[in-house]
């Protein structure tokens, strides 16, 4: 048995308590972060309010902004397409800025660009406006700013121009051809700079008594009695009844006579003033007045005018015809055919577009310094083929035969006497040094006032004016120097406008230094009052000038 009185007691086991702790809830968590973070939430919470608050409010000043830019945008739009419309004669710009104030947005306009030459404009415009903030200013934004930016272009892609010029006698008076030049200069590098290559075509058509169609133009219209002395056409009547010069229709080509100017009228043979007069006769011969067809070449248009010639009378209608003819599509062939012969520009094939082309504007300048004088040509009979004079080649005298009764048909007029042979002749059969005269030949040496007197008068009675109106026509009553009677010429001339402003071409004309009768004729022929110009000395310059400007903002309307 061991003894255990030696061992220390050890001590009694005490059970320990945990400290009671209550549960955790999610209640609990919640109210003490509550306790703990109330500042922060309420931040939070007022800064998230804001954010949704500006939000809003930059929502509504930007619909505002963008019902403002839209407005802006849409104003500028129309503006700039209204600028743009060559048809409208006003400043683009202040077209621009009238549209802004007219729709309340005045001020709104920035810059406006406007390119324009002849045919087209082009405009581009930018325009800013601020636009109060309702909302957002709250937060510093007082302003938005709304741009606008846009551009139009209006073009007309061929210019067709016909420049008809009066160089009649009276042009040497007054320097007035010398201003002529120097206009015509001006108008041609006007139409030209900043043209478009090959899209504007000029015809300058010079007139005096009769036009001077040239011999390549001539030849591509249908026209009898031909010779190679000049290259007039006797228009019929029935031509200025319609916009269209058919290149089929029949036509006399003039007979270079001398039609007007008196002769010795003695009962006894004398050639004094027998001679045709080389200024009076009604078709001018010279090369420098013929027409010009289509071209734009600047430095041979200026050639043409400076070499214009004044000479004889003053036929406007037939201006105005053949101006009107290049701008008419029945031209167009005759156009096509002097292209490929190297007389017109290949561009220019095809050209006269039509009427209603809306992509071409047709322009027609008539200029006059005067008033229709009677024309007068020779006629039919009398103008083309084997005549019934005779020419003694030895020493220049005529006989003439006429269908009289009995064997003596030949009239000599150096001797008064009928014989049975030409001057010249030695017997019915032997002509010897006679020879029979064509008519074109017979108007080459003899006045008609000549012929009628000592070739017919003197042989078949009458009275001298009866047989000079037998052999030519005058169209209207000559009274001395003074006023004549010329109601045809006119009426023809504004038929023919009236039929081309029908048609849409733009009429423009010049009365220079003009008499009142030529003033109101042409007035009545321009496509209005403002087309019409009246000018002395140096102003038609400033005409012309004026027309060159008016057909750069012209756009032909249909």
């Amino acid at each position: 048995m061991a003894d255990t009185s030696w061992k220390i007691p050890l001590p009694r086991p005490q059970t320990v308590r945990p400290v009671a702790t209550p549960p955790v809830t999610a209640s609990w968590s919640l109210g003490r972060f509550r306790r703990a973070e109330d500042g922060s939430l309420v931040v939070f919470s007022v800064f998230m309010f804001l954010i949704i608050l500006f939000l809003g409010a930059l929502g509504v000043d930007l619909m505002r902004f963008e019902m403002e830019r839209a407005k802006l945008q849409s104003t500028l739009d129309r503006a700039v397409l209204a600028a743009a419309d060559i048809d409208q004669s006003l400043d683009p710009e202040a077209v621009v800025n009238d549209y802004f104030t007219k729709s309340g947005l005045g001020g709104s306009v920035t810059g406006v660009t406007v390119t324009e030459g002849l045919g087209y404009r082009s405009v581009s415009a930018t325009a800013r406006k601020s636009v109060s903030t309702q909302l957002v200013h709250m937060f510093g934004m007082d302003t938005l700013s709304a741009p606008a930016a846009g551009a139009a272009e209006e073009r007309v892609d061929a210019v067709e121009i016909s420049l008809v010029l009066d160089v009649s006698g009276s042009m040497a008076s007054n320097n007035r051809i010398v201003n002529l030049r120097s206009a015509g200069h001006d108008f041609i590098d006007a139409i030209f700079d900043n043209s478009a290559a090959n899209k504007v075509s000029l015809s300058i058509v010079p007139y005096n008594g009769q036009v001077n169609v040239g011999p390549d133009l001539i030849d591509k219209y249908n026209i009898t009695d031909r010779h190679t002395n000049t290259y007039c056409v006797d228009l019929p009547s029935s031509v200025y009844n319609s916009a269209a010069l058919s290149p089929t229709l029949p036509m006399s080509q003039h007979v270079f006579a001398d039609t007007y100017n008196s002769s010795n009228t003695s009962s006894s043979y004398s050639t004094t003033n027998m001679t045709p007069s080389s200024t009076n006769r009604w078709c001018d011969p010279n090369p420098a007045n013929r027409i010009r067809v289509h071209n734009n070449n600047v430095t041979a248009l200026k050639g043409f005018i400076t070499a214009l010639q004044p000479v004889g009378a003053t036929s406007i209608d037939a201006g105005m015809r053949w101006g009107a003819a290049l701008l008419d599509p029945s031209a167009r062939s005759v156009v096509t055919q002097l292209v490929s012969e190297g007389v017109v520009n290949a561009p220019f094939a095809g050209r006269p577009l039509a009427y209603d082309d809306p992509e071409v504007l047709k322009v027609l300048v008539l200029m006059t310094d005067g008033e229709h004088w009677p024309n007068e040509y020779v006629n039919d009979g009398f103008r083309a083929g084997p005549s019934p004079v005779w020419r003694n080649s030895s020493n220049g005298r005529l006989s003439i035969r006429h269908e009289v009764s009995g064997s003596n048909k030949f009239y000599w007029p150096s001797n008064n006497s009928w014989q049975n042979r030409p001057e010249g002749a030695s017997s019915a059969t032997n002509m010897g040094t006679a020879v029979q005269l064509t008519w074109p030949e017979v108007w080459q040496r003899a006045r008609v006032a000549w012929v009628a007197h000592h070739l017919y008068r003197r042989a078949l009675g009458g009275s001298v004016s009866y047989w000079v109106d037998t052999i030519r026509t005058r169209e209207g009553t000559v009274i001395g120097s003074g006023p004549h009677e010329v109601s045809m010429m006119n009426n023809r001339l504004l038929s023919l406008c009236s039929k081309m402003k029908t048609e849409g071409v733009v009429i423009y004309t010049v009365a220079f230094e003009a008499p009142t009768a030529g003033r109101n004729l042409l007035r009545n022929c321009a496509s209005s009052s403002n087309h019409a110009f009246d000018v002395d000395g140096l102003e038609i310059s400033s005409a012309f000038a004026s027309i060159a400007t008016s057909i750069r903002k012209l756009r032909l309307t249909q």
